[in-house]
Parts: C-alpha cells; structure tokens; sequence
C-alpha cells in the first residue's frame, strides 16, 4: 500500500506553533528587521522544531525575485577560474543570494544561447559569465539583450559590465622588476590562443620590452597547464641567452621550474623566474615563486555587487571595473650572473 506523501509544514503552522500571526512569519522569513528579537527567536525556534523549509518558487513569484545569480563557465580547469567561482559563490551567500552553476562546453553561438534558456528554466536574477576566450568579440556571438549579465575576464565592456583584474598592469610590474633587476630582456610562457588574459599579459610584456628599446624574445607559447609549462621550460633551458622569464600563470611557472632543475639551470642564479597568480602554493615552490597577486575574492565580490544593482535597476552602464594587482617578491628572481 502508498503511503501518503507527508504534508507540507506551512507559515500557518509556524505562526500557530510560535504564537504569532502568519504575517510575523512572513517577516521573519524575509529578514524584516521590523520583528523584535525575541519574537524573531520564536519563530526561528518553531521553523526548525516543525521542520519548515521556506518556498522559494512561491516567494520569486510574489517578489519577482529568485535571489539567485547563474554562472556560465566556460572551463574550470584554470585555478584562476575556480578562485574566481568561489568567491562569487561567497559573496553571494554574504548577500542571501545562491548561486546556480552552468559550464558551457564549446564557446559557439547555440552552446550560449542554449546556456541563457536552461538558466531561465532554472530560474535566475542575474548572469555571471567566466569568459576564458574572446567570445564576446565575435560578431556571430551575442548574450541575450534582456538579460542582467556582468562579464569577466573580457574586452566587452562596450557591451556589458565587466569585471577584470588589470592584466595589463600586473605583466607590467612583472617585467620591470627583472629589467630593475639588471636583465637585458625578458622571455614570456604565454597562455593559450584566444585567452583574452593570455593575450593582454603578452601584449603588456611586449610593450614594456619595446619601451625600454630592448630585443623582444619569440613568445613561447602554454596553455595553462604545469605540463606545458614544463615543455616551455625545456626549450627555454636550451636558450644560453635567456636570463629571465615571465611565466603568464604559476602553475606554467611550476612546469618552467621543473624543467629548468631537471636540466641544471638554476632559479634564480641563472635564470630569475616570475608569476601570474600567486594561488597559494606559489610561496612553497622551490624556490619560492616571486609572482603577480590577482585579488579574485575583490574580482568575485564586485561581480555580486554589480549583478546585485542591476537587479535592483540601478543605472550600471557598459565598462570595465579593474582590480589593482601587486608584485610579491619572493626568491625565485636575482639579478643575472656577472
């Protein structure tokens, strides 16, 4: 025999069980700070004897709101993209937000498009969207004009809010440090093709190099991966004139420094070797990595902050929103051998 499905615990209930109207439930429920504290107690202690569980889809279809951000991803396999996640995640937990997480597989038209309906079906406020390649430059590409979008880690703030650390600044603080340093030019493991972070790092160390009126390295090229990094590191081993590189992100400059142990160039002796990143093992690398801090918890919190307003229809406007990075120096760079 069925057993009946247990009924629901309703606001009723609560109020009955509390001892107050189910009005003072609702406020509760919605953070109305109107509620004194020791009713708000009661209530609270009445929800979790009966067990209540407040409905979501009821409360967005008399508020309008689902408090819930979608993050389309476009990969995970970067540290820099997983930092960047958690933080939006936290900083929308900070805010009574959830987040709904949605990866998208290839960077085409039907695979963003097919993105925005499920998140619609999934019921969203706002869009967060991790872009790991030039997606929004393509003609061909389009986010949804109705939708509330923040964008990361792209050039498309003529189009929409964008959040991004200052790719350019960092690479540059990068490779002045080890032309002060005394080294004659700089080599760069860049990241992938079509990666706009990739690009603009590159496109910064090139134009420093070039300011200085020094030679420009061929670019030696990653893809984010401590594996390629170790091929890169190889090669770079093999160069008697390289004396300092710029690796685009630490886990490449984890690889570079393998492969140059492996092949007895010493860091930073013979060749001084920098960062992009700083994720938290760089300090214990051996030796410990001098790199570029990227601040995703600031990068994640003013992602939330601005879907948040254009929830709320405050005027946002295109544009991007830089997060300053810094140079940490640690003991992978020295000036070169005399």
């Amino acid at each position: 025999m069925r057993k009946d499905k247990p009924r629901r615990v309703s606001r009723v209930d609560v109020a009955r069980r509390a001892g107050v109207s189910a009005q003072t439930v609702s406020r509760v429920v919605n953070g109305d700070p109107v509620v004194v504290s020791a009713t708000r107690q009661r209530v609270v202690d009445a929800m979790a004897e009966l067990g209540y569980r407040p409905n979501r889809a009821a409360r967005a279809l008399k508020s309008g709101e689902f408090r819930a951000l979608g993050v389309m991803l476009f990969t995970l396999s970067s540290s820099g993209n997983s930092r960047t996640l958690e933080a939006i995640a936290t900083h929308a937990a900070a805010e009574g937000y959830t987040i709904t997480l949605l990866p998208v597989v290839a960077p085409t038209q039907e695979q963003v498009s097919g993105a925005f309906s499920r998140l619609d079906e999934l019921a969203v406020d706002a869009v967060i969207a991790i872009v790991e390649v030039h997606l929004l430059d393509a003609a061909t590409i389009t986010l949804p004009p109705r939708a509330e979008v923040v964008v990361v880690d792209s050039d498309a703030g003529d189009r929409y809010s964008v959040v991004d650390t200052d790719q350019a600044e960092g690479a540059r603080q990068a490779v002045r440090h080890l032309l002060d340093l005394g080294h004659r030019t700089v080599w760069h493991v860049a990241g992938p093709e079509g990666s706009f972070a990739a690009e603009r790092r590159a496109r910064s160390w090139r134009q420093e190099l070039q300011a200085a009126g020094l030679p420009v390295p061929p670019l030696v090229r990653g893809d984010w991966s401590a594996a390629s990094g170790y091929e890169a590191g190889l090669w770079l081993a093999g160069e008697p004139d390289c004396t300092a590189v710029f690796v685009a992100n630490d886990e490449m400059a984890l690889g570079v420094l393998r492969a140059l142990n492996t092949h007895g160039r010493s860091v930073p002796q013979d060749i001084s070797v920098v960062g992009f990143d700083d994720f938290s093992q760089a300090a214990y690398f051996a030796p410990p990595l001098t790199t570029v801090h990227q601040d995703f918890a600031e990068v994640g919190r003013r992602c939330v902050e601005q879907a948040l307003r254009q929830i709320r229809g405050e005027h946002v406007g295109h544009g991007t929103t830089l997060v300053p990075t810094r140079l940490v120096v640690r003991e992978s760079t020295a000036p070169p051998r005399p």
